[in-house]
């Protein structure tokens, strides 16, 4: 993101601005679309329809003030300091996702050379904050829902990354903006009609990585941690008000930034061929968005179609096919770098 002729403590809290208000603004977007209107009417149950006047539109805001108007409750026996910050710690892993997701060519707060890294990085840190949830509830459904998290964020991290290697070794960058230049000026045997999708030779690395963001969010049919035939609520039962509020915004904004992450990766983020500079900014953000919400859809397709797993058959399917398949792909990338 440019923020010309300005000091740059002033760019920073411009930047940081803009990625607080984008936040909640990505986890009402998914929230609306999908899990009250598109997966509603999927399953045939419409819901709200009437606050708005749009297909009850305003219903989703009307929780969140709901949210924030309950009254804070902090179990008695529970760690008040490490309660209370839980959820600003898994919000912030989510606020650091945005930091590096590129929107135009200029329209990024941090270009940075290892965006790549950068981004896997710190979609790991949510599971300290559920830990802290988990362990500071005083609740036995708590500390066993946290304690699945972190088995279930552990286990899933590694498929995520390695999915995400063959796209770093065809493009030669860790720069997530580098790859969206990649895709965009790439060639299929010759033709730069529509660039280079790396979906069309990293498929294989697209379906893992979903599979993975959808373990990474606790989302069915990865939803262990948060059971509610078994463990209540899991790590949240003890929360009330905006503290809970600020886990289920974490969830959805983490969707829709794993999802920009997925789009930037595999479908050329903001890159269309043939526009640049200024256009580029300016279709960037839309054309990014469009692309997010087709991510989002097989995300939340996913998610109400599929049936829970069991704990071992969770933990089996990362260890015994998830991960040889993303080595395989790596290894099949690397030969045909070094042969063609």
């Amino acid at each position: 993101m440019v923020v010309a002729d300005l000091p740059y403590w002033a760019a920073t809290l411009i930047k940081t601005g803009v990625i607080l208000a984008v936040i909640p603004a990505a986890a009402l977007t998914l929230g609306y679309v999908f899990l009250m209107k598109t997966m509603a009417h999927m399953q045939s149950r419409l819901g709200p329809m009437e606050p708005g006047g749009f297909h009850g539109w305003f219903q989703l805001i009307g929780d969140g003030i709901k949210f924030i108007q309950k009254e804070d409750i902090i179990p008695e026996q529970a760690d008040r300091a490490i309660f209370a910050m839980a959820p600003a710690v898994v919000l912030i892993s989510t606020f650091l996702l945005f930091v590096v997701i590129p929107a135009g060519p200029d329209l990024v707060a941090e270009n940075l050379q290892t965006g790549v890294f950068f981004a896997l990085a710190v979609s790991s840190l949510s599971v300290i904050g559920v830990l802290m949830a988990g362990w500071a509830s005083a609740n036995k459904y708590s500390l066993l829902g946290g304690l699945r998290a972190a088995g279930q964020l552990i286990a899933y991290e590694l498929p995520l990354v390695l999915a995400v290697v063959g796209v770093v070794m065809q493009a030669g960058t860790l720069s997530l903006q580098g790859i969206v230049e990649f895709q965009q000026h790439g060639k299929i045997f010759g033709w730069g009609g529509i660039g280079l999708p790396l979906i069309i030779t990293q498929f294989v690395g697209f379906v893992l990585f979903i599979a993975a963001s959808q373990a990474e969010l606790t989302q069915a049919p990865f939803d262990m941690p948060l059971a509610e035939s078994e463990l209540v609520a899991g790590y949240t039962t003890e929360y009330t008000g905006f503290r809970f509020l600020f886990f289920y915004m974490a969830e959805t904004a983490t969707a829709f930034a794993l999802a920009a992450i997925a789009a930037t990766l595999f479908l050329g983020g903001w890159a269309v061929p043939w526009v640049h500079g200024t256009v580029a900014n300016i279709l960037g953000p839309f054309i990014l968005a469009a692309k997010v919400m087709v991510v989002a859809f097989l995300i939340y397709w996913i998610r109400f179609t599929y049936p829970r797993f069991r704990e071992d058959q969770l933990q089996a399917f990362a260890w015994k096919f998830l991960i040889p398949i993303s080595l395989a792909n790596i290894l099949v990338t690397a030969v045909f770098k070094v042969v063609f």
